[in-house]
């Protein structure tokens, strides 16, 4: 079954105390109604600062915002989680690093998941956030550009290729915050983003797991 998109979101510039050591940040990302060039940097119109191609597209499922409604008792639109892409019907933390979207005309490819920062905390004004968005754990998924193209809300997401074996982003992002005895497996998951890659290996060379 494919998924689909409920909109494409794209952010502007932001600046504050709470924007962290950058003193500016796009996370703040509103729907578009016409459709949005994709490049391998990201899209068109999007402020984008993290400047990483590993983090070119960031997806959220508006299932799993259900959840953060229910817990928070409000209402959390597109783009509230600083997502380029609000999806439904497509399990965003049980893909597979390295799995291939198809949505509009571009190819995308999962490659790792968003671990949360001070940035995101500040962005919503909720201390403690960042606890429990990591207990939780449900991140969301950060994805690179193999093929430009372009994509708009309604389009759909199809999965074009799955690896095995697969290492999902629920299981990545665990090793990376809660569950250091996962941290061996992202070995098998060579499309990992590099930045989790490198804190992967650091906290194993440093005798991780314990």
């Amino acid at each position: 079954m494919a998924g689909r998109v409920v909109s494409v979101n794209v952010g502007r510039e932001s600046t504050g105390e709470w924007t962290g050591p950058r003193g500016r940040t796009g996370i703040d990302k509103r729907p578009v109604a016409h459709r949005i060039a994709v490049r391998r940097t990201g899209l068109t119109d999007d402020c984008v600062v993290r400047g990483d191609d590993d983090q070119a597209v960031y997806a959220y499922a508006r299932e799993d915002v259900g959840w953060w409604e229910h817990e928070l008792g409000r209402e959390l639109p597109p783009g509230r989680f600083g997502e380029n892409l609000s999806t439904m019907d497509i399990d965003v933390t049980g893909a597979a690093i390295g799995e291939q979207w198809a949505v509009g005309t571009a190819v995308l490819q999962v490659c790792g998941p968003r671990v949360p920062c001070v940035v995101f905390e500040g962005f919503w004004g909720m201390p403690g956030l960042i606890e429990l968005f990591t207990r939780h754990a449900v991140p969301g998924a950060y994805l690179r550009v193999l093929a430009p193209g372009e994509m708009g809300s309604g389009d759909r997401i199809e999965i074009l290729d799955r690896p095995r074996p697969q290492v999902t982003v629920g299981e990545a992002f665990r090793a990376l915050t809660t569950e250091p005895d996962l941290l061996p497996r992202l070995a098998a998951a060579p499309a990992l983003m590099a930045k989790a890659r490198l804190k992967a290996e650091r906290r194993l060379s440093a005798g991780e797991p314990r």
